[in-house]
């Protein structure tokens, strides 16, 4: 069965690490079914139905954005609040339609990997800084999945630098 991969990125055109993957996984429509959620929701507007009949389809989500302002990009936020609704993912016999299905996070990441440690800059790893999402699909009995992180982008964003997080990415996906 394919993956489906949200790619939530506010501005995917001007994006280096988000695009690239965009435009690899496009290589491959029988393994991803790529969902660039704010090209299809350029207002914003979602259709729950539509998004949960989409996450029903897959037995393997990944949601793929940068990180920024220690979090996710606002339409992943209104995704959740949405698409997550009481009966479908939760709260009744008849719900946790995400039960079971692997879910993992892929993070392209401003600044370098040693700057997210303890007595570092920023304190906290990016897997303690995500917790309220491994905590979100827990609660709706996913299987949350380690997630995948290309950290540096500020520093290195030559071509040769993005080329490498290709094969990376491509063998998280596909180990999921």
């Amino acid at each position: 069965m394919k993956t489906l991969v949200i790619v939530i990125h506010p501005d995917i055109k001007n994006s280096v690490i988000n695009k690239r993957w965009l435009e690899e996984l496009t290589k491959f429509p029988d393994s991803y079914t790529v969902h660039p959620l704010y090209e299809v929701y350029p207002d914003e507007k979602l259709d729950v139905l539509a998004e949960q009949k989409l996450v029903e389809q897959h037995d393997k989500i990944v949601f793929q954005f940068p990180y920024y302002w220690f979090n996710c990009p606002p339409l992943f936020k209104k995704w959740l609040d949405e698409v997550l609704t009481h009966g479908w993912a939760y709260g009744s016999k008849s719900g946790y339609k995400l039960s079971g299905k692997k879910i993992a996070l892929a993070i392209s990441v401003g600044v370098e990997e040693h700057e997210y440690r303890p007595g570092e800059r920023y304190k906290y790893t990016l897997e303690e800084l995500t917790r309220p999402f491994e905590l979100s699909f827990e609660y709706v009995k996913a299987d949350y999945r380690p997630l995948f992180a290309y950290y540096g982008i500020e520093l290195n964003a030559s071509a040769e630098w993005v080329e490498r997080s290709v094969p990376q990415y491509l063998n998280f996906l596909n180990a999921l």
